[in-house]
C-alpha cells in the first residue's frame, strides 16, 4: 500500500513537471531579444516589430501555448478585458504563440478571446519563445505560459511564469505600473 502511494505521488510529480515550462525564463534587467513576426489584430494580418512597439512605451509580451485551447482562451479574454488599463499606463500587449498558428486570425478577432483589442503573433517552431527561454517542456515546439514586461529601453522589467492563466494580467499590470516609480 505504501509503495502504491509513493508511485502515485511520483507519477503526479512527473506529470506536473511535463506540464510546466522549462523555468529558465529571462531575468529582470536583461536585454529583451528583439523580434519581428507575422501577427493579427482583429483578423487583419500585419508584421509586428517589438522595437517599433517599444518606441511607444513598455510592452507586455505574453507567451501562450496554443490558440483555441481552454487556458489560452481564458488568458486572452482576461487581457482583452484589461486592455484599457494597460493603455492608461501607455503600455501595449502582444500575445505570442507557436501552437495552432493557422487559427490566429480568427482567435484575434473573436470576442471571447482577443476581441480585436490587441495583436497576437505567430511563432512557428517556437523560435521567439526559445530566445525568451519560454518553452513548454511537454511540447518543445510550443511556448510555455510566460509573461514579460519590457521597459521602453528594451530591458526585461518583470517576468511571470505559471501555467495557470488567471494571474498573468494582474501580475503584468502591477509590473507596468511599477515602472513609473
Amino acid at each position: 500500500m505504501k509503495r502504491l502511494a509513493v508511485l502515485t505521488a511520483l507519477a503526479a510529480l512527473g506529470a506536473t513537471a511535463l506540464a510546466t515550462s522549462a523555468a529558465a525564463e529571462l531575468k529582470a534587467g536583461t536585454k529583451a531579444p528583439d523580434f519581428t513576426a507575422p501577427a493579427y489584430l482583429a483578423g487583419q494580418p500585419f508584421t509586428y516589430k517589438l522595437s517599433d512597439a517599444l518606441k511607444k512605451g513598455p510592452v507586455v509580451v505574453y507567451f501562450f501555448p496554443a490558440a483555441h485551447t481552454k487556458g489560452c482562451n481564458l488568458e486572452a479574454h482576461l487581457f482583452s478585458e484589461a486592455i484599457d488599463q494597460f493603455k492608461a499606463e501607455h503600455a501595449t500587449v502582444i500575445g505570442v504563440t507557436a501552437g495552432n498558428v493557422d487559427q490566429l486570425a480568427d482567435f484575434s478577432k473573436e470576442t471571447e478571446h482577443c476581441g480585436g483589442k490587441f495583436p497576437v503573433a505567430s511563432d512557428p517552431g517556437a523560435k521567439i519563445a526559445k530566445d525568451y527561454d519560454s518553452i513548454l517542456s511537454a511540447k518543445p515546439d510550443w511556448s510555455s505560459r510566460t509573461s514579460y514586461v519590457i521597459a521602453k529601453d528594451g530591458t526585461v522589467a518583470d517576468v511571470y511564469s505559471a501555467m495557470d492563466p488567471s494571474d498573468h494580467v494582474n501580475k503584468t499590470l502591477a509590473a507596468v505600473k511599477a515602472l513609473k516609480k
